[in-house]
């Protein structure tokens, strides 16, 4: 290990288990005392503890680091305030957080109960927004500023069967984006990590994706904390195995405007498909190449019977 985390205070949601464990231990490895906050609950938010945080603690002191565990749900301001004060009273400082803490419930749009719209968003993008606000009022105020780390995921362009948690993701990208237009002047930055990996969330995917394991991850968070990544800012990575892909910035593509002053229907439905048209959404087209695939399978297992 290098040190590109020496002497720096990070803390990490979901620290307990997959990709927040990695997260946890490259930083220690990498020199920084680390808050490990993990509630230890099941995806289906049963069974709270405090062991799975602990264990990472463990595992970190006895590679010589220094790290404490705070379990609580990270939703509630309480303890997003709670990672950062265990952090600054430890240690006298927080200079990186990383949000990995999530759950899913995943249920078609028009079966999904309230309580399962709601806990998604709370865990996801209610527990980033405590932790960012807690870090950030904390990071402004130090000298050397501090490093935001947020967890989204490719599903924020939409998902079949998670519409929560693809709204709590797209949430996030636009609060972590939010963060680093109004908090750059600090000296923080904020970016967002969409990973792919071999995980307790991803194990009930009904389909074949590119994968990875969890501490492939691990490295870019790392580098976005560190003094070499300090300057990137507003951006989302993707992270999978050996791959690590920037996404594209939101933008208008195309215009029209109308001959007077404003638009009628008619006009609308005369010039629109001709002038600016529509984006594909590219998940349809995935959508249909997989289909296509199943059709065939079957055929070929019709065929050989």
């Amino acid at each position: 290990m290098s040190g590109h985390l020496e002497g720096k205070t990070i803390a990490v949601t979901g620290g307990g288990g997959g990709i927040g464990r990695e997260v946890a231990l490259a930083s220690a490895r990498e020199g920084a005392n680390v808050v490990v906050a993990d509630y230890g609950v099941t995806m289906d938010g049963s069974e709270p503890s405090s062991e799975v945080a602990d264990s990472v603690v463990a595992e970190i002191e006895g590679m010589g680091g220094n790290a404490l565990a705070v379990a609580g749900d990270v939703s509630k301001m309480e303890v997003g305030e709670q990672i950062v004060t265990a952090a600054v009273d430890t240690w006298g400082s927080i200079d990186g957080v990383v949000c990995v803490a999530g759950n899913l419930r995943e249920r078609m749009l028009f079966n999904m109960s309230e309580d399962e719209f709601d806990a998604v968003i709370a865990v996801h993008l209610k527990g980033h927004f405590t932790v960012y606000r807690h870090a950030a009022a904390v990071m402004r105020k130090q000298d050397t500023g501090g490093s935001i780390v947020g967890f989204t995921s490719g599903a924020y362009t939409g998902s079949i069967a998670q519409a929560n948690y693809a709204a709590a993701k797209g949430g996030i990208v636009a609060l972590t984006r939010s963060a680093a237009l109004g908090l750059k002047r600090y000296g923080i930055n904020a970016n967002c990590i969409a990973p792919v990996a071999n995980t307790r969330m991803s194990a009930n995917v009904p389909f074949e994706i590119e994968m990875g394991e969890p501490s492939a991850i691990a490295p870019m968070a790392v580098h976005l904390m560190s003094d070499a990544g300090r300057d990137i800012t507003g951006q989302i990575y993707t992270v999978v195995g050996p791959r690590i892909s920037v996404w594209n910035q939101a933008e208008e593509l195309r215009s029209m405007f109308a001959e007077g002053d404003e638009w009628s229907v008619d006009a609308i439905a005369d010039r629109l498909p001709a002038t600016i048209g529509t984006e594909e959404h590219p998940t349809f087209a995935e959508l249909e190449k997989r289909a296509k695939q199943i059709a065939e399978a079957k055929a070929n297992e019709a065929g050989n019977a």
